[in-house]
Protein backbone atom coordinates (compact mmCIF):
# COMPACT_ATOMS: atom_id res chain seq x y z
CA UNK A 1 0.00 0.00 0.00
CA UNK A 2 1.72 2.96 -0.98
CA UNK A 3 2.18 6.11 1.57
CA UNK A 4 0.74 8.67 -0.06
CA UNK A 5 -2.32 6.75 -0.96
CA UNK A 6 -3.13 5.73 2.22
CA UNK A 7 -2.44 9.06 3.93
CA UNK A 8 -4.70 10.68 1.55
CA UNK A 9 -8.31 11.55 2.33
CA UNK A 10 -11.18 11.29 -0.46
CA UNK A 11 -14.13 12.62 -0.99
CA UNK A 12 -16.82 9.77 -0.30
CA UNK A 13 -18.95 9.04 -2.02
CA UNK A 14 -17.28 8.79 -5.45
CA UNK A 15 -18.51 10.43 -8.76
CA UNK A 16 -19.26 7.50 -11.42
CA UNK A 17 -18.70 8.43 -15.10
CA UNK A 18 -22.47 7.70 -15.69
CA UNK A 19 -25.42 5.54 -14.10
CA UNK A 20 -24.42 2.34 -15.21
CA UNK A 21 -20.52 2.81 -15.19
CA UNK A 22 -18.60 2.76 -11.55
CA UNK A 23 -16.31 5.02 -10.16
CA UNK A 24 -12.68 4.36 -11.13
CA UNK A 25 -11.57 4.97 -7.84
CA UNK A 26 -13.28 1.63 -6.98
CA UNK A 27 -10.65 -0.48 -8.80
CA UNK A 28 -7.60 1.98 -7.98
CA UNK A 29 -8.55 1.56 -4.31
CA UNK A 30 -9.12 -2.14 -4.40
CA UNK A 31 -5.56 -2.60 -5.43
CA UNK A 32 -3.37 0.20 -4.00
CA UNK A 33 -5.41 0.80 -1.08
CA UNK A 34 -8.16 -1.31 -0.14
CA UNK A 35 -8.49 0.19 3.98
CA UNK A 36 -8.82 3.50 2.51
CA UNK A 37 -9.23 7.49 4.53
CA UNK A 38 -12.45 9.22 3.30
CA UNK A 39 -14.33 12.21 4.26
CA UNK A 40 -18.21 11.85 4.31
CA UNK A 41 -20.97 14.47 3.53
CA UNK A 42 -21.15 15.46 6.63
CA UNK A 43 -17.36 16.35 6.81
CA UNK A 44 -16.20 13.20 9.53
CA UNK A 45 -13.92 10.80 8.39
CA UNK A 46 -14.20 7.40 7.93
CA UNK A 47 -12.29 4.39 6.81
CA UNK A 48 -13.84 2.68 3.30
CA UNK A 49 -13.19 -0.99 2.76
CA UNK A 50 -13.54 -2.21 -1.40
CA UNK A 51 -11.63 -5.43 -1.32
CA UNK A 52 -14.35 -8.61 -1.23
CA UNK A 53 -12.72 -10.05 2.14
CA UNK A 54 -12.78 -7.23 3.54
CA UNK A 55 -16.39 -6.37 3.15
CA UNK A 56 -17.24 -10.06 4.14
CA UNK A 57 -15.16 -10.25 7.51
CA UNK A 58 -16.85 -6.63 8.15
CA UNK A 59 -19.93 -7.23 8.10
CA UNK A 60 -20.01 -10.47 9.52
CA UNK A 61 -17.67 -9.76 12.33
CA UNK A 62 -20.18 -9.48 15.46
CA UNK A 63 -17.33 -6.90 16.98
CA UNK A 64 -18.86 -4.38 14.36
CA UNK A 65 -21.70 -2.29 14.91
CA UNK A 66 -24.39 -0.69 13.20
CA UNK A 67 -25.26 1.86 16.10
CA UNK A 68 -24.00 4.72 15.14
CA UNK A 69 -25.35 7.22 17.16
CA UNK A 70 -22.24 6.04 19.91
CA UNK A 71 -19.51 8.69 20.50
CA UNK A 72 -17.11 8.86 18.52
CA UNK A 73 -18.97 7.11 15.33
CA UNK A 74 -18.85 9.30 12.42
CA UNK A 75 -22.25 11.11 11.10
CA UNK A 76 -23.23 10.41 7.29
CA UNK A 77 -24.96 13.23 7.13
CA UNK A 78 -24.86 17.24 8.22
CA UNK A 79 -28.48 16.72 9.14
CA UNK A 80 -28.90 17.36 12.83
CA UNK A 81 -30.74 14.56 12.74
CA UNK A 82 -28.74 12.05 11.13
CA UNK A 83 -29.37 9.53 8.47
CA UNK A 84 -31.70 6.48 8.46
CA UNK A 85 -28.08 5.18 9.75
CA UNK A 86 -28.37 7.23 13.14
CA UNK A 87 -31.72 7.05 14.80
CA UNK A 88 -32.07 6.13 18.39
CA UNK A 89 -34.33 3.55 17.54
CA UNK A 90 -32.40 1.83 15.10
CA UNK A 91 -29.67 1.85 17.77
CA UNK A 92 -32.24 0.40 19.95
CA UNK A 93 -32.76 -2.92 18.56
CA UNK A 94 -29.38 -3.26 16.13
CA UNK A 95 -27.85 -5.27 18.93
CA UNK A 96 -27.61 -8.15 20.97
CA UNK A 97 -30.79 -10.32 21.66
CA UNK A 98 -33.57 -7.99 21.05
CA UNK A 99 -31.81 -7.50 17.20
CA UNK A 100 -32.53 -11.39 16.61
CA UNK A 101 -36.00 -11.59 18.56
CA UNK A 102 -36.78 -9.00 15.73
CA UNK A 103 -35.22 -10.62 13.51
CA UNK A 104 -37.15 -13.47 13.85
CA UNK A 105 -40.61 -12.00 13.82
CA UNK A 106 -39.46 -10.16 10.82
CA UNK A 107 -38.26 -13.05 8.86
CA UNK A 108 -41.51 -15.03 8.85
CA UNK A 109 -42.80 -12.50 6.89
CA UNK A 110 -40.28 -12.32 4.17
CA UNK A 111 -39.79 -16.38 4.08
CA UNK A 112 -39.45 -18.04 0.58
CA UNK A 113 -42.41 -19.42 0.82
CA UNK A 114 -44.77 -16.70 2.04
CA UNK A 115 -42.98 -14.45 -1.17
CA UNK A 116 -43.81 -17.26 -3.31
CA UNK A 117 -47.30 -17.10 -2.34
CA UNK A 118 -47.23 -13.46 -3.56
CA UNK A 119 -46.04 -13.79 -6.57
CA UNK A 120 -48.81 -14.34 -8.60
CA UNK A 121 -50.46 -10.97 -7.29
CA UNK A 122 -46.66 -9.42 -8.20
CA UNK A 123 -47.57 -10.50 -11.85
CA UNK A 124 -50.48 -9.22 -11.79
CA UNK A 125 -49.29 -6.36 -10.84
CA UNK A 126 -46.25 -5.98 -13.46
CA UNK A 127 -49.06 -6.64 -15.96
CA UNK A 128 -51.41 -4.15 -14.98
CA UNK A 129 -48.62 -1.67 -14.91
CA UNK A 130 -47.24 -2.57 -18.42
CA UNK A 131 -50.50 -2.18 -19.80
CA UNK A 132 -51.32 1.24 -18.88
CA UNK A 133 -47.65 1.81 -20.04
CA UNK A 134 -48.44 0.44 -23.40
CA UNK A 135 -51.59 2.12 -24.08
CA UNK A 136 -50.02 5.34 -22.83
CA UNK A 137 -47.54 4.71 -25.74
CA UNK A 138 -43.84 5.47 -26.20
CA UNK A 139 -41.60 6.77 -25.61
CA UNK A 140 -42.35 5.37 -21.73
CA UNK A 141 -40.34 6.26 -18.77
CA UNK A 142 -39.77 2.81 -16.91
CA UNK A 143 -39.48 4.32 -13.62
CA UNK A 144 -42.17 6.55 -13.21
CA UNK A 145 -45.01 3.80 -14.37
CA UNK A 146 -43.17 0.51 -13.38
CA UNK A 147 -40.29 0.46 -10.93
CA UNK A 148 -41.60 2.88 -8.62
CA UNK A 149 -45.50 1.81 -8.02
CA UNK A 150 -44.74 -1.80 -7.76
CA UNK A 151 -42.87 -2.32 -4.92
CA UNK A 152 -44.72 0.56 -3.00
CA UNK A 153 -47.90 -2.10 -3.75
CA UNK A 154 -45.93 -4.79 -2.19
CA UNK A 155 -45.10 -3.00 0.85
CA UNK A 156 -48.30 -1.40 1.24
CA UNK A 157 -49.79 -4.62 1.29
CA UNK A 158 -47.22 -6.25 3.58
CA UNK A 159 -47.45 -3.55 6.20
CA UNK A 160 -51.66 -3.55 5.74
CA UNK A 161 -51.76 0.05 4.49
CA UNK A 162 -54.06 1.12 1.40
CA UNK A 163 -52.14 1.56 -2.00
CA UNK A 164 -53.28 5.00 -2.30
CA UNK A 165 -51.05 6.73 -0.03
CA UNK A 166 -48.08 5.33 -1.64
CA UNK A 167 -46.71 8.52 -2.89
CA UNK A 168 -46.93 9.73 0.26
CA UNK A 169 -45.03 7.08 1.26
CA UNK A 170 -42.88 7.02 -1.10
CA UNK A 171 -41.75 11.14 -0.06
CA UNK A 172 -41.34 10.51 2.96
CA UNK A 173 -38.71 7.23 2.46
CA UNK A 174 -36.75 9.52 -0.35
CA UNK A 175 -36.41 12.09 2.63
CA UNK A 176 -35.31 9.59 5.14
CA UNK A 177 -32.39 8.27 2.56
CA UNK A 178 -31.38 11.92 2.26
CA UNK A 179 -27.66 12.61 1.94
CA UNK A 180 -27.70 16.40 0.43
CA UNK A 181 -30.67 16.54 -1.33
CA UNK A 182 -33.22 17.75 1.16
CA UNK A 183 -32.91 20.18 3.89
CA UNK A 184 -33.10 19.75 7.45
CA UNK A 185 -36.08 21.12 7.77
CA UNK A 186 -38.19 19.20 5.17
CA UNK A 187 -36.11 15.98 6.45
CA UNK A 188 -37.70 16.96 10.12
CA UNK A 189 -41.24 17.55 8.70
CA UNK A 190 -41.09 14.37 6.62
CA UNK A 191 -40.24 12.21 9.99
CA UNK A 192 -42.96 14.16 11.61
CA UNK A 193 -45.68 13.34 9.03
CA UNK A 194 -44.70 9.62 8.37
CA UNK A 195 -44.72 8.96 12.08
CA UNK A 196 -48.00 10.55 12.92
CA UNK A 197 -49.58 8.64 9.75
CA UNK A 198 -47.73 5.51 11.24
CA UNK A 199 -49.26 6.07 14.61
CA UNK A 200 -52.41 6.11 13.27
CA UNK A 201 -51.82 3.06 11.07
CA UNK A 202 -50.98 1.26 14.06
CA UNK A 203 -54.20 2.43 16.03
CA UNK A 204 -55.97 1.17 13.23
CA UNK A 205 -54.09 -2.19 13.59
CA UNK A 206 -54.24 -2.43 16.95
CA UNK A 207 -58.43 -2.13 16.79
CA UNK A 208 -58.90 -4.14 13.74
CA UNK A 209 -55.80 -6.15 13.48
CA UNK A 210 -55.19 -7.97 10.02
CA UNK A 211 -52.99 -10.52 8.33
CA UNK A 212 -50.10 -8.31 7.78
CA UNK A 213 -46.50 -7.62 9.44
CA UNK A 214 -47.39 -4.63 11.68
CA UNK A 215 -50.92 -6.74 13.08
CA UNK A 216 -48.13 -9.47 13.70
CA UNK A 217 -46.01 -7.59 15.77
CA UNK A 218 -48.77 -6.12 17.83
CA UNK A 219 -50.16 -9.24 18.63
CA UNK A 220 -46.47 -10.15 19.65
CA UNK A 221 -46.34 -7.02 21.56
CA UNK A 222 -49.95 -8.13 23.72
CA UNK A 223 -48.61 -11.23 24.52
CA UNK A 224 -45.50 -10.07 26.48
CA UNK A 225 -42.95 -9.53 23.91
CA UNK A 226 -40.71 -6.45 24.38
CA UNK A 227 -41.99 -4.81 21.10
CA UNK A 228 -42.61 -1.41 22.28
CA UNK A 229 -44.21 1.82 19.97
CA UNK A 230 -41.04 2.79 18.98
CA UNK A 231 -40.15 -0.50 17.54
CA UNK A 232 -43.00 -0.76 15.85
CA UNK A 233 -42.49 2.63 14.12
CA UNK A 234 -39.02 1.98 13.65
CA UNK A 235 -39.87 -1.27 11.68
CA UNK A 236 -42.47 0.25 9.62
CA UNK A 237 -40.16 2.65 8.16
CA UNK A 238 -37.63 0.03 7.72
CA UNK A 239 -39.24 -1.88 5.72
CA UNK A 240 -40.93 0.56 3.73
CA UNK A 241 -37.45 2.57 3.00
CA UNK A 242 -35.69 -0.74 2.11
CA UNK A 243 -38.01 -2.78 0.83
CA UNK A 244 -39.47 0.18 -1.36
CA UNK A 245 -37.05 2.17 -2.48
CA UNK A 246 -33.71 -0.12 -2.94
CA UNK A 247 -36.17 -2.62 -5.32
CA UNK A 248 -37.67 0.47 -7.23
CA UNK A 249 -34.35 1.41 -8.23
CA UNK A 250 -32.81 -1.97 -8.66
CA UNK A 251 -35.35 -2.40 -11.52
CA UNK A 252 -35.11 0.70 -12.80
CA UNK A 253 -30.71 -0.16 -13.30
CA UNK A 254 -31.58 -3.23 -13.88
CA UNK A 255 -32.84 -2.72 -17.32
CA UNK A 256 -31.01 0.21 -17.95
CA UNK A 257 -27.92 -2.40 -17.54
CA UNK A 258 -29.52 -4.77 -19.74
CA UNK A 259 -30.49 -2.44 -22.57
CA UNK A 260 -27.20 -0.40 -22.39
CA UNK A 261 -25.90 -3.64 -24.03
CA UNK A 262 -28.94 -5.23 -26.24
CA UNK A 263 -26.85 -8.03 -26.89
CA UNK A 264 -27.98 -8.33 -23.26
CA UNK A 265 -31.66 -8.83 -23.37
CA UNK A 266 -31.03 -10.24 -26.95
CA UNK A 267 -29.18 -13.09 -25.12
CA UNK A 268 -32.38 -13.61 -22.13
CA UNK A 269 -34.90 -13.47 -24.95
CA UNK A 270 -33.18 -16.30 -26.24
CA UNK A 271 -32.73 -18.27 -22.86
CA UNK A 272 -35.70 -16.97 -20.66
CA UNK A 273 -34.45 -19.52 -18.14
CA UNK A 274 -31.06 -16.96 -17.66
CA UNK A 275 -33.68 -14.96 -15.77
CA UNK A 276 -33.00 -16.11 -12.18
CA UNK A 277 -28.88 -16.03 -12.53
CA UNK A 278 -29.43 -12.73 -14.71
CA UNK A 279 -31.17 -10.76 -12.07
CA UNK A 280 -28.29 -12.21 -9.24
CA UNK A 281 -25.77 -10.66 -12.08
CA UNK A 282 -27.22 -7.48 -12.11
CA UNK A 283 -27.33 -7.34 -8.49
CA UNK A 284 -23.16 -8.14 -8.60
CA UNK A 285 -22.45 -5.91 -11.16
CA UNK A 286 -24.63 -2.74 -10.02
CA UNK A 287 -21.89 0.05 -10.79
CA UNK A 288 -25.05 2.45 -8.57
CA UNK A 289 -25.39 1.40 -5.42
CA UNK A 290 -25.32 4.04 -3.37
CA UNK A 291 -23.16 4.60 -0.13
CA UNK A 292 -22.76 1.22 1.48
CA UNK A 293 -23.32 0.00 4.51
CA UNK A 294 -21.13 1.95 7.67
CA UNK A 295 -19.96 -0.33 10.66
CA UNK A 296 -18.62 1.20 13.85
CA UNK A 297 -15.60 -0.75 15.65
CA UNK A 298 -14.22 -0.03 19.27
CA UNK A 299 -11.35 -2.14 19.39
CA UNK A 300 -8.50 -1.69 16.71
CA UNK A 301 -8.39 -4.34 14.24
CA UNK A 302 -6.20 -5.37 11.19
CA UNK A 303 -7.96 -5.40 7.29
CA UNK A 304 -5.43 -6.16 4.23
CA UNK A 305 -2.64 -5.93 6.36
CA UNK A 306 -3.38 -2.32 7.33
CA UNK A 307 -4.23 -1.24 11.18
CA UNK A 308 -7.65 0.44 11.71
CA UNK A 309 -7.96 1.94 15.09
CA UNK A 310 -10.81 1.63 17.80
CA UNK A 311 -13.83 4.11 17.13
CA UNK A 312 -13.29 3.98 14.00
CA UNK A 313 -16.21 4.00 11.47
CA UNK A 314 -15.83 1.68 8.38
CA UNK A 315 -17.85 1.58 5.53
CA UNK A 316 -18.32 -0.95 3.29
CA UNK A 317 -18.46 -0.67 -0.32
CA UNK A 318 -20.36 -4.01 -1.46
CA UNK A 319 -20.49 -2.73 -5.20
CA UNK A 320 -16.85 -2.42 -5.50
CA UNK A 321 -16.25 -5.47 -3.77
CA UNK A 322 -19.08 -7.63 -5.81
CA UNK A 323 -16.44 -6.20 -8.90
CA UNK A 324 -13.12 -7.78 -7.14
CA UNK A 325 -10.95 -9.61 -9.55
CA UNK A 326 -9.90 -12.31 -6.27
CA UNK A 327 -14.04 -13.08 -5.84
CA UNK A 328 -14.81 -13.45 -9.66
CA UNK A 329 -13.92 -14.53 -12.48
CA UNK A 330 -14.11 -11.97 -15.57
CA UNK A 331 -15.19 -9.72 -12.70
CA UNK A 332 -15.41 -6.30 -14.89
CA UNK A 333 -17.63 -8.49 -17.37
CA UNK A 334 -21.41 -8.93 -16.83
CA UNK A 335 -21.57 -12.83 -17.06
CA UNK A 336 -25.82 -13.22 -17.03
CA UNK A 337 -25.13 -17.46 -16.46
CA UNK A 338 -22.72 -16.81 -13.76
CA UNK A 339 -22.97 -19.44 -11.22
CA UNK A 340 -22.50 -19.59 -8.19
CA UNK A 341 -22.57 -16.09 -7.51
CA UNK A 342 -21.86 -15.05 -3.58
CA UNK A 343 -22.24 -11.22 -4.45
CA UNK A 344 -22.67 -9.00 -1.59
CA UNK A 345 -25.57 -6.67 -2.74
CA UNK A 346 -27.52 -8.05 0.29
CA UNK A 347 -24.74 -7.62 2.74
CA UNK A 348 -23.36 -10.95 4.58
CA UNK A 349 -23.34 -12.02 8.25
CA UNK A 350 -26.20 -11.67 10.91
CA UNK A 351 -27.37 -8.30 9.60
CA UNK A 352 -28.00 -9.32 5.46
CA UNK A 353 -30.81 -7.69 4.11
CA UNK A 354 -34.31 -9.89 6.00
CA UNK A 355 -36.02 -8.86 2.65
CA UNK A 356 -33.96 -10.47 -0.27
CA UNK A 357 -36.13 -13.13 -1.28
CA UNK A 358 -38.68 -10.66 -1.69
CA UNK A 359 -36.68 -8.36 -3.63
CA UNK A 360 -35.34 -11.33 -5.90
CA UNK A 361 -39.23 -11.95 -6.51
CA UNK A 362 -40.12 -8.77 -7.49
CA UNK A 363 -36.73 -8.45 -9.89
CA UNK A 364 -37.33 -12.00 -11.65
CA UNK A 365 -40.64 -11.39 -11.98
CA UNK A 366 -40.90 -8.03 -13.43
CA UNK A 367 -37.89 -9.15 -16.02
CA UNK A 368 -39.66 -11.98 -16.96
CA UNK A 369 -42.84 -10.31 -17.78
CA UNK A 370 -41.40 -7.29 -19.96
CA UNK A 371 -39.33 -10.14 -21.68
CA UNK A 372 -42.78 -12.05 -22.64
CA UNK A 373 -44.62 -9.02 -23.24
CA UNK A 374 -41.89 -6.04 -24.53
CA UNK A 375 -39.24 -8.39 -26.72
CA UNK A 376 -38.58 -5.24 -28.62
CA UNK A 377 -37.64 -2.89 -25.63
CA UNK A 378 -34.75 -0.54 -26.30
CA UNK A 379 -33.50 2.77 -24.53
CA UNK A 380 -34.98 5.69 -26.14
CA UNK A 381 -31.53 7.26 -24.83
CA UNK A 382 -27.64 6.72 -24.30
CA UNK A 383 -26.83 4.59 -21.54
CA UNK A 384 -24.27 8.05 -20.61
CA UNK A 385 -27.66 10.19 -20.61
CA UNK A 386 -29.81 8.25 -18.47
CA UNK A 387 -30.10 10.78 -15.55
CA UNK A 388 -28.49 9.38 -11.96
CA UNK A 389 -30.53 9.92 -8.72
CA UNK A 390 -28.64 12.58 -6.32
CA UNK A 391 -28.41 12.96 -2.81
CA UNK A 392 -29.86 10.14 -1.87
CA UNK A 393 -28.07 6.99 0.61
CA UNK A 394 -29.38 4.47 -2.24
CA UNK A 395 -28.03 5.02 -5.70
CA UNK A 396 -30.85 5.13 -8.59
CA UNK A 397 -31.67 6.71 -12.22
CA UNK A 398 -34.10 8.91 -12.32
CA UNK A 399 -35.43 8.32 -15.56
CA UNK A 400 -35.11 5.26 -17.80
CA UNK A 401 -36.89 6.36 -21.06
CA UNK A 402 -37.73 3.12 -22.85
CA UNK A 403 -39.47 2.75 -26.18
CA UNK A 404 -40.80 -0.90 -27.97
Amino acid sequence: MSTDRSEQVLDYPFRAPSAVEPPEEWAKLRQGCPVAHVRLPSGDKAVLVTRYDDVRKVLSDPRFTRNLSQEGAARITANEGGSAFESEAAAEISGGEQHEKWRRFISRWFTVKRIASMQQSIEAMAHGLIDRMVAKGPPADLVSELAFPLPVWVIAEILGISVEDRDRLARWSNAMLTMTQFTQEEVDRAQAEFVEYLMGHIAKKRAQPGDDLLSDLIRAADQGEHINEKILLMTAQGVLVAGHETTSNMIGKMVAMLLSDRRRWEQLLAEPSLVRSAVEEVLRFDANAGFGLPRFITEDIELSGAKVPGRTTVICSMAAANRDEKAFERADEMVLSRSPNPHLAFGAGGHSCVGQALARTELQTVLSVLLRRLPSLDLAVAPEALPRREGLLVGGIERVLVRW
